[in-house]
């Protein structure tokens, strides 16, 4: 026989609710939530979990201001004191619907409509600059995560490293495993966490965007001034009369004084000093030793590897004194040559010191920079208009302005949506996942509402700022938010819907 009452309670259990939020279609039970952590079932209701966040154009330590704290009086709400970022709104999926958020307000005196949705980015990664003098990996090195491949070492810039980690191969080209790892690695590092990272033939990184890097257990102070040459060229007024010569180290390009250009204009004489290494033009030297954390970003922990017997017919002798510095004066050694023309060490001498230290002083500190990097796909710009394409167009003729949760980006020229973004310029907490997997990241188009309209916007949908404001929800969403949360304008950063056009004046 059936158990009655087992059978009445499974009756009476809520039923689980499915979330359409994105491709993965949870079925989720009340007072849980689903998959990606976004989403909940509350008394059989989908609940968007992340709050709305709203930035107020005002300094940090400026008191927050009640929202409408008078009636409405029928005028469109100001975009230049507050604006409605897609953080915690919702997203498109699937793709058929209008942006959760489409947004009236006024700017500059123009009408303006801000579309104001979170995309699911599977085309999306991190470029990250590291500042750091010190060698990181070859190019083209496979960067690891959680021992998973998430990206690759790319090209040496002045003074930094850069990694390119993420995109659609790494996301959803490999493995399972691979997929995880990457997005937990772009998602961490989108939001401001610390991530560890292994090059392999090359260093173990400890990152967080707007932080000092971590390179193989030690804590990064400074980038470098210049390359070799370039120091030598700043200082050399300055070393000029204390000393007879200079060799700046560096992996690049080392610099040595009486040969470079700058000390012959100042009328440096000629030491006798040779250098090991490829010779470019005079007193600029290639390849002066293998890449490493030592000198200069070199593998050298004794700086005279490089040097070669001593010419005395141009001008060594003994007593000749000799400063080798790095590029950011963490190393620094001074000599003296013997009766043999040896370079000897000696105690670095109280004239040479602030040379050194102005090096030191030069030096920016070092960070690990990251800029988010999407493409906004046919699917999310449906959200915003029913021809898409009409978006991308008046994205690239800058009719449009696109902010990723408020913050400015970076458009790459020719086809397509594609953006970079600087991820400190964002609100706390911004990026989320789906584990198809995916980013999950916030974007909104600004523009005037008769491009809007223009452009064949879904006009239906525009709800004023002041409703937004008050709590409503997005007519095409359908889950209940949150809750809202504010924060102010980052320091230095743009306000989102700034320098619209002013409407034509008419006769």
């Amino acid at each position: 026989m059936t158990d009655a009452p087992a059978k009445r309670q499974r009756a009476d259990k809520p039923e689980k609710i499915r979330c359409d939020a994105c491709p993965v279609m949870c079925y989720i039970a009340d007072g849980r939530s689903g998959a990606c952590d976004r989403y909940a079932n509350e008394g059989g209701e989908l609940v968007r979990l992340d709050a709305l966040t709203i930035l107020e154009n005002r300094p940090d330590d400026a008191p927050l201001v009640p929202f409408l704290d008078r009636e409405w009086d029928g005028e469109l709400v100001s975009g230049e004191d507050t604006f409605i970022t897609a953080v915690g709104s919702g997203t498109t999926y699937p793709d058929y619907k209008p942006a959760p958020f489409i947004v009236a307000s006024t700017a500059a005196g123009a009408d303006m409509i801000t579309v104001v949705t979170e995309g699911i980015f599977s085309y999306c990664g991190a470029k990250v600059k590291i500042d750091t003098d010190r060698h990181l990996g070859s190019e083209c090195a496979p960067v690891r995560a959680e021992g998973e491949v998430i990206g690759h070492v790319t090209t040496s810039e002045y003074g930094s490293q850069m990694l390119s980690l993420g995109g659609v191969n790494h996301l959803t080209g490999g493995s399972k495993k691979e997929g995880r790892a990457t997005c937990s690695t772009l998602l961490a590092l989108c939001n401001g966490e610390t991530v560890a990272l292994e090059i392999d033939g090359g260093a173990q990184l400890e990152i967080a965007a707007g932080q000092a890097p971590v390179v193989n257990g030690q804590r990064e102070e400074r980038m470098r001034v210049g390359c070799g040459s370039a120091t030598v060229g700043m200082f050399a007024a300055q070393w000029k009369g204390l000393v007879d010569e200079v060799v700046v180290v560096d992996d690049h390009i080392t610099g040595v004084m009486s040969e470079h250009q700058a000390g012959k204009v100042i009328g440096w004489a000629p030491s006798g000093i040779r250098v090991k290494g490829r010779r470019s033009t005079p007193g600029r030297y290639f390849q002066v030793a293998e890449p490493g954390t030592g000198w200069g970003g070199t593998d050298l922990s004794d700086p005279l590897t490089i040097l070669d017997k001593w010419r005395p017919e141009q001008g060594a002798r003994p007593g000749l004194s000799l400063l080798m510095v790095s590029t950011t004066g963490e190393n620094a050694a001074y000599y003296q040559l013997n009766d043999a023309l040896e370079p000897v060490e000696m105690d670095m001498p109280a004239r040479l010191k602030p040379s050194v230290r102005r090096i030191e002083e030069n030096c920016e500190p070092s960070l690990a920079s990251v800029l988010f990097m999407a493409g906004a796909g046919g699917s999310l710009r449906s959200g915003v208009t029913e021809n898409p394409v009409g978006l991308t167009r008046s994205v690239q003729s800058r009719l449009t302005r696109v902010t990723v949760g408020g913050a400015p980006v970076f458009m790459w020229p020719g086809g397509g949506i594609t953006f970079m973004a600087d991820v400190t310029q964002m609100p706390r907490n911004a990026f989320g996942y789906v584990p198809t997997p995916a980013l999950v990241a916030p974007i909104e188009f600004t523009m005037r509402a008769d491009d809007y309209a223009a452009l064949g916007g879904h006009m239906d949908y525009v709800m004023p700022l002041q409703d937004a404001l008050r709590g409503a929800k997005g007519r095409q969403n359908d889950h209940r938010l949150s809750g809202q949360r504010t924060e102010p304008r980052k320091q230095g950063a743009p306000w989102p819907v700034a320098g619209a056009r002013k409407p034509e004046q008419t006769e």
